[in-house]
């Protein structure tokens, strides 16, 4: 059975106006009442991972956007997939999250840390959103050395514990005043608050475990991609530090606009010029849609914004079944230049014509109302 997933601003309990240092004071509350380190709630792990999710989203604009015009499943066609995260440490979440550590230390941890994301673009047709394309991106990312498999420590020799904290990362101080006494922690000045120390330093990465490399991945992009959503590759951004999991990769798709259609949703929009005659008299004319030209019959007396209606020529659903539809919309184009010859012909024709040759059809109307639908 299915389960209902809460709201994003009910579960950080802030309005939707809510703004970004609101909604960073609410997930640190939750943060810290319902980490499974400080709660004894049985549910307290799934409410944290939904707290965290929750901020997740709506912490970037991006995300927070797509969630606010299309819910829970634009996120999810738009590549969005929650962090994981183990909960061991909670100066570590904040520190993924916030870049800081919960107990205001300002030390990094000294366990193997997430790699960060990565944020690549591509741009395709719109016929390309409508078919799905494979399209290859190239971008520098952050790697493990290969000399010294991601320790830092030059090939023979290892990083050392540190002599002045002892591994802690963290050194500790106190201080007698009238008020008590007062514990001052602080990271450790030798090691950076990482709890180990690196004599010889890999020469190839200079102690930092990672270099930067050019690489290429080949993205498939789905039919039915809408403009601005990302796809999300995973474990394809930077390496994390001291043997941490690597990071996302995220891919921003622009389609660019195409000259002959207008997408709405699921839709395509597009207009056909047909002359004052071909309108008059009736016509077969070509229509380009999404997978190549088609024949449509202009009936004779068409009026300029009547439409016709091909289904199952738009874009495909995203993730699901089905096309949406075209909508083609007449332009009747009238002449601009006349040669004297044309001029006493249409003269002649509308001396000849009368109330009853102009007298539009009973349906006119809702044909009229239709095309504006």
């Amino acid at each position: 059975m299915a389960t209902t997933r809460r709201d994003y601003y009910e579960v950080l309990a802030v309005s939707r106006s809510a703004g970004d240092g609101e909604i960073k004071k609410a997930f640190r509350r939750l943060a810290r009442e319902l980490h499974p380190d400080v709660s004894d709630h049985p549910d307290a792990e799934a409410r944290f991972r939904e707290a965290a999710e929750a901020y997740e989203v709506l912490s970037k604009r991006e995300t927070r956007d797509l969630y606010d015009r299309y819910g829970h499943d634009g996120l999810r066609t738009g590549g969005f997939r929650p962090t994981d995260f183990d909960f061991t440490n909670l100066g570590d979440i904040f520190s993924v999250f916030f870049g800081e550590d919960i107990f205001g230390t300002g030390a990094p941890s000294r366990r193997a840390g997430r790699g960060r994301d990565l944020l690549t673009e591509v741009e395709i047709d719109l016929v390309q959103a409508a078919e799905g394309v494979t399209e290859t991106v190239a971008f520098p990312v952050a790697v493990p050395c290969s000399a010294c498999d991601g320790t830092g420590a030059e090939p023979g020799t290892e990083p050392e514990t540190c002599p002045t904290c002892g591994g802690a990362g963290r050194l500790q101080s106190v201080s007698s005043t009238i008020l008590g006494q007062f514990v001052r922690t602080q990271a450790c000045p030798e090691c950076g608050g990482t709890g180990r120390v690196i004599p010889n330093p890999c020469s190839v990465c200079e102690g930092a475990g990672r270099v930067t490399e050019e690489r290429t991945v080949e993205v498939e992009i789905p039919p039915g991609i809408h403009d601005g959503q990302r796809i999300r590759l995973t474990g394809e951004g930077h390496a994390g530090a001291l043997g941490g999991r690597s990071g996302d990769l995220y891919v921003l798709v622009h389609v660019r606009p195409d000259p002959r259609f207008v997408r709405d949703g699921n839709d395509v929009l597009s207009t056909l010029d047909v002359t004052m005659t071909q309108a008059a008299l009736g016509a077969r004319l070509a229509v380009p849609t999404l997978d190549g030209e088609v024949q449509v019959e202009i009936a004779p007396g068409t009026q300029p914004g009547e439409m016709r209606l091909l289904r199952g020529k738009g874009m495909p659903v995203l993730q699901g079944f089905g096309r949406g539809d075209q909508r083609v919309v007449v332009n009747v184009v009238v002449p601009t230049r006349l040669t004297d010859e044309q001029r006493r012909v249409l003269e002649e024709f509308e001396r000849l014509a009368s109330e009853d040759t102009y007298r539009p059809d009973e349906g006119f109307l809702e044909k009229l109302r239709a095309a504006f639908r």
